[in-house]
C-alpha cells in the first residue's frame, strides 16, 4: 500500500505532448520573441537618436543654428532638392571632408607635445605619462631616473611627496617631468603612493 506517488508524464500515453504543455511552451516562446522585438526597437531608437544628435551638431558646426526655425527648414529643403544631383553631393562631400581634416589638424596643433619621440618614449619607460589637460608629464617614477632625463633635455622635476626613509634607488612618490615648454608642472592635489 505504500506505493510512491507517480507524477504524470508530460506526454500522454500515446506519446504526444499535452495541450497544456504546448500552450505553456508557446507562451514562453511568445515572451522571448516580444523581448527580442523590444530590444530591436530600443536599438533602432538609440541609433536614430544618435544620428539626430550628429545632425544637430553638424547644423551647429556649420553656423546654421542661429537661423530662425523657418529659415533653417527652408535652407534644408532647398539643399534636399539639390541633393538629387550626384555632382553636387560629391562636391559637398569633398568640401566637408576638407573642413573636418582642417579642424582635426588645428585641434592636434593646439595640444603641445613638443618632446621628440625618443624623449617621450624614455619618459614613458620611466613611468611618466603626458597629461593633456594640465599639459605636463606626470607619474609615479624613480626620481633620479626622471631627474637625469630632465637634465639631459633641459627640463625640471619636482617631487610632490617623498617617503620618509626610502633608499635612493626605490620608487618614490613624485610627479613632474618635462612639459612642452621644458618646465615641469605638478598636480599637487594627487600624491601617489609608494608601491
Amino acid at each position: 500500500m505504500d506505493q510512491p506517488i507517480q507524477k504524470p508524464d508530460k506526454k500522454s500515453s500515446s506519446g504526444k505532448t499535452s495541450l497544456a504543455e504546448r500552450l505553456k511552451r508557446l507562451e514562453q516562446q511568445k515572451a522571448r520573441l516580444q523581448l527580442s522585438e523590444s530590444k530591436i526597437k530600443d536599438d533602432e531608437r538609440r541609433a536614430r537618436t544618435r544620428r539626430l544628435i550628429e545632425i544637430g551638431a553638424l547644423v551647429e558646426k556649420a553656423g546654421l543654428a542661429v537661423l530662425p526655425a523657418n529659415a533653417l527648414y527652408g535652407a534644408l529643403i532647398e539643399t534636399a532638392n539639390k541633393a538629387t544631383d550626384a555632382s553636387d553631393v560629391a562636391r559637398w562631400e569633398t568640401f566637408g571632408g576638407r573642413a573636418f581634416a582642417g579642424e582635426a589638424k588645428a585641434r592636434d596643433a593646439s595640444l603641445p607635445f613638443s618632446q621628440p619621440a625618443p624623449v617621450a618614449t624614455a619618459l614613458r619607460a620611466a613611468g611618466m605619462r603626458w597629461n593633456k589637460v594640465m599639459r605636463h608629464w606626470e607619474g609615479l617614477a624613480r626620481y633620479h631616473e626622471v631627474l637625469t632625463l630632465a637634465n639631459e633635455h633641459g627640463g625640471s622635476v619636482r617631487r610632490v611627496s617623498a617617503p620618509a626613509a626610502a633608499p635612493a634607488s626605490s620608487p618614490s612618490s613624485m610627479m613632474g617631468g618635462l612639459s612642452g615648454k621644458g618646465d615641469a608642472k605638478v598636480d599637487d592635489k594627487r600624491d601617489a603612493a609608494v608601491s
